[in-house]
């Protein structure tokens, strides 16, 4: 057997997997945000960013499904839009 610390040239290291708990294999986002119905087509369609009512900004890449996480900021505004 060949000595990787006497022996010149390369050598696999191993390393441990560092993926933490919120990042998923595929590009689902953590929450889910209210926007305007007209711009998720735009969106969609024409790679425009559409703004949440949270104020957060982004291309529209997944639609929510029943049950998605929907973020809180956006929960909370849109319940009191709802009220008047």
């Amino acid at each position: 057997m060949i000595d990787p610390v006497t022996t010149p040239g390369t050598s696999t290291i191993e390393r441990p997997d560092v993926r933490t708990d919120d990042q998923t294999s595929d590009d689902t986002p953590k929450f889910f945000h209210y926007v305007k119905k007209n711009q998720i087509v735009d969106s969609a369609v024409n790679g425009r960013m559409v703004v949440a009512l949270c104020g957060e900004t982004f291309p529209v890449t997944k639609q929510a499904k029943p049950g998605s996480p929907v973020c809180p900021d956006c929960e909370q505004i849109y319940q009191g839009l709802r009220k008047k």
